[in-house]
């Protein structure tokens, strides 16, 4: 019976060893960019508000909102997709909308307000939920609005997930550890809208977990006697 219980123990072990195991990181998150000339046009996400101004029918301008959908509602035309694109493109779309309506339909397109830039932030973290990023900051910065990192997080494998413009999920584990000394060993990127970053719970947290959750309240052993009678028999 003694020996049942010592491999029972010692296959648990294992166990936890094989599931505190981290995932493989992933590089190729992209940098940051510097403001300059170069930079790409900002394209147009769904919240974001446009200002169109028609200058030939002025009753035609007005302030729109673009829809979950990613597109906007313009009289006389059908709904027009707008997101994930520029405001010169945008511009030329609802320009050749009106040519069929209007003799010159010159117009200007802007954003007159920006949609919330926000990401979700979750897992080991003092205060997990939705933060307003104020502009191109790391995730390491993210981590420290919502409250830090807990005793038990994993600062080595930090999971980023973002959805790219084609729609495609990305996701990469990031060593923000690393970011507090240097940025560039961390591989740390901008956030983008609507990032999600996840903190695992370190490999020693996951461990004692187990321990708690599967030992010590699922399995019907008292490793205290087991490690009496082992203590009597040497």
């Amino acid at each position: 019976m003694r020996r049942s219980a010592a491999i029972m123990f010692a296959s648990i072990l294992a166990a936890c060893a094989s599931q505190g195991n981290p995932p493989t990181t992933v590089s190729g998150i992209p940098g940051f960019q510097p403001y300059s000339p170069n930079l790409p046009n900002y394209r147009i996400f769904p919240g974001d508000q446009l200002e169109i101004t028609v200058y030939s029918a002025p009753e035609l301008s007005r302030t729109v909102t673009v829809g979950p959908d990613g597109r906007i509602h313009m009289p006389l035309l059908d709904p027009i997709m707008v997101a994930n694109r520029t405001l010169p493109e945008i511009n030329q779309q609802i320009y050749s909308a009106m040519s069929s309506r209007l003799v010159d339909p010159s117009l200007d397109v802007f954003v007159a307000q920006y949609g919330p830039q926000q990401v979700f932030v979750g897992g080991q973290v003092g205060q997990p939920g939705i933060i307003e990023i104020p502009g191109q900051i790391d995730a390491l910065q993210a981590i420290i609005m919502a409250g830090g990192f807990t005793s038990n997080a994993n600062e080595r494998q930090v999971i980023l997930v973002r959805r790219q413009p084609s729609g495609e999920i990305s996701s990469w584990a990031i060593d923000v550890r690393s970011g507090w000394h240097d940025p560039q060993l961390a591989n740390l990127g901008p956030l983008q809208r609507y990032d999600v970053i996840y903190v695992p719970r370190s490999p020693i947290a996951q461990h004692n977990l187990f321990i708690q959750q599967y030992i010590r309240e699922a399995l019907p052993i008292d490793f205290s006697l087991f490690y009496d009678v082992r203590s009597g028999l040497n």
